[in-house]
């Protein structure tokens, strides 16, 4: 395994770590779902350490929290997150490395793009555990709870990859074929 591999395995355990810890602290305030503090590591591992290691940080996270803290809970809620960070990471990392190169630009897309998985797994799980879910449901949950959870990440995420990358902690992307 090269030095690269390695880094980007330890830098998506540091992501997952910190997906199970976050949500804890926001939570002590009260301020989880509005916050989305699962969201913000999900979204650093895809930009920092590319698409698969993004993708496999989305799907362990909220399994991990679930199973350890009972936070989301398994079904439906966590088996939906599954598939919305899946798709957070697997899409920031795609964006922004082999695409665009624009942090901002792939960021958002990834942000509506897991939003839009968000809304189609939890028609299904929701609807398989008989609760109610529809597009009201859906915008008030993706967009409207979570607004200042969105907003965070716009400000956030970007600054700590773009310092990382200055520090020269991880490499910025180049533009690669999908």
């Amino acid at each position: 395994m090269n030095h690269s591999q390695t880094k980007n395995l330890v830098g998506t355990a540091l992501c997952i770590a910190l997906g199970l810890i976050l949500p804890q602290v926001f939570h002590l305030i009260g301020a989880g779902p509005v916050f989305l503090p699962m969201h913000i590591p999900v979204l650093l591992c895809g930009l920092c350490f590319g698409w698969p290691f993004g993708l496999v940080c989305g799907a362990v996270t909220p399994l991990l929290s679930s199973v350890m803290t009972g936070m989301p809970p398994l079904f439906p809620t966590g088996t939906a997150m599954v598939f919305e960070l899946a798709a957070y990471g697997a899409l920031s990392g795609i964006l922004y490395r082999k695409l665009r190169k624009n942090i901002y630009i792939s960021l958002i897309a990834a942000m509506v793009g897991g939003r839009v998985v968000a809304g189609l797994a939890s028609a299904i799980f929701y609807g398989v555990a008989g609760k109610a879910y529809g597009f009201q449901i859906f915008l008030t949950g993706a967009f409207v709870t979570g607004l200042p959870g969105i907003i965070l990440q716009i400000l956030i995420v970007p600054i700590l990859v773009i310092g990382l990358e200055k520090a020269m902690v991880i490499s910025k992307p180049t533009i690669s074929k999908v």
